[in-house]
This record gives C-alpha cells, structure tokens and sequence, in this order.
C-alpha cells in the first residue's frame, strides 16, 4: 500500500504501525449496509467506480451515483455532492485520486456518513487520519469486489493471493 501524499515526515513504516490494515470487522460491518454512494462514477460508464456502482445495484442495494459534472449515470440521477443525496446512506465508496478523498471524507462527515470505503489508489494519509480523528469506520487498501458476496472468480483468486501474501485481514 502506498500513502505517499506528500508528507515526507511520516514514513511508510511508521505510518503503517500508527495505522493497522483494516479490520474484518469494519469490512462486514460497511457491506451490512444497504445503501451507499459511489464517488468517482464517470460519465462515460467507463471507469472502475462505475463497476462498483453497478455490482451494488445488482446486488439489490440503493446506490446513488455522486459526479459533479454530470445528470445521469447508467439512466439514474446523478447528485453533484453527498449533500445533495435525497437521504442518508449507510456507506460511501470513494473511487478518486487521493487528494479529492480528503475532501469527500470531510464532506461525509458533514452528511453524518460514519462509514467509507477508500477503494485501492484512492486513499491517502490525511484521509485516513481525517476518519480516524473523527470516528468514521474507515476500509482502505482492499478492493470492494473481494469482499461483496459473490465473490467472482477473477476477484476470488486476487483475495487468495493477498491472504497468501499477509495483506488481507484475518
């Protein structure tokens, strides 16, 4: 995992021992929910916060797609903010460049979201600080698609291999 945000006084080690992999307990506890925001949909359907916003919907959840700069996603609405959602969800999954993350964790907040997922690349260190000072239940460094049951084959084998290798929570 790297958190590299520019801050050269906090190291990847220190950083890591200050900030354990995330939990199972937070994993099972963000996909127990039901309705979620995906950040970083695109309007082309083409990006990989699409796939996620996608796999949710046809896992029966309430999904609302978040872009500022477009309507529609997928033939649904498409709200500009999380502020702008019609109502509270349970989790939002984040699927941007690190540093428009702090910003969506601080804009979570304010929404009263307590649950965030930080899909890989997208996170950061002060995002990850953010939600730890504040008490939001933070997944970050594991992809969505490994833990969403059913787990596909491709995502199935990926989870295997990180267990394998030590970076998969027990």
């Amino acid at each position: 995992m790297s958190l590299n945000d520019g801050d050269p006084a906090i190291n990847e080690r220190t950083f890591e021992a200050r900030h354990p992999m995330t939990s199972l307990t937070s994993i099972s506890s963000f996909l127990a929910q039901r309705s979620f925001a995906v950040v970083g949909v695109s309007r082309t359907g083409k990006k990989f916060g699409n796939s996620i916003y996608m796999m949710l919907k046809e896992r029966g959840c309430r999904v609302f797609p978040v872009n500022p700069f477009t309507d529609i996603v997928d033939g649904d609405r498409c709200y500009p903010r999380l502020r702008d959602l019609p109502e509270k969800v349970g989790g939002v999954v984040v699927v941007v460049p690190p540093k428009q993350t702090e910003s969506i964790v601080k804009e979570a907040a304010d929404a009263g979201i307590q649950r965030i997922w930080m899909q890989q690349g997208s996170e950061s260190r002060k995002a990850i600080q953010y939600c730890e000072q504040y008490g939001i239940d933070a997944v970050y460094g594991q992809c969505l698609f490994m833990f969403a049951e059913p787990v596909g084959s491709f995502h199935k084998f990926h989870k295997w291999a990180r267990k394998l290798m030590g970076r998969l929570p027990g």
